[in-house]
């Protein structure tokens, strides 16, 4: 089991709640406002992806909204979304950089999602939690 500190996992709670609530506004921006209905020059993609995407998101929300009820027990999904924002802001912005005429106009996704994958990872560390708390659950008794 994770250990109890005294320290509280409260902002970390409501850091993931408040990134749940972005990743579910994405959602339905790439499903009824990227994805449908017209099909997307710049960058060139079917609206499929578009759809799928925003899918993953929703998935996304979901977990981070309920984890929040219970951080410190669900703290191995925090690690994923650590290392998944993380690579989303390299990728986004590797694509900005390097990418011809990839827009330049997602920069404030990358920040948004950069700050909250640096909360995602200090936020536990101040509130007691270990590194390998976040990547590694602890091995439970089924039986006893």
């Amino acid at each position: 089991m994770i250990p109890t500190k005294s320290k509280s996992l409260k902002p970390l709670a409501i850091t993931f709640a408040l990134g749940g609530f972005w990743d579910t506004i994405a959602g339905f921006i790439y499903i009824f406002a990227i994805g449908t209905g017209r099909p997307i020059e710049n960058p060139p993609i079917d609206p499929f992806y578009a759809v799928f995407l925003g899918s993953f998101f929703l998935c996304f929300a979901y977990l981070q909204i309920l984890a929040s009820a219970n951080i410190r027990r669900y703290a191995i999904i925090v690690g994923c979304l650590v290392l998944g924002r993380l690579f989303y802001v390299i990728v986004l912005y590797s694509f900005m950089l390097f990418a011809k005429g990839f827009p330049t106009t997602f920069w404030f996704t990358g920040i948004i999602d950069g700050t909250f994958a640096m909360l995602y990872f200090a936020l536990p560390l101040m509130g007691g939690l270990r590194i390998t708390d976040l990547f590694l659950p602890e091995k439970h008794k089924l039986i006893e």
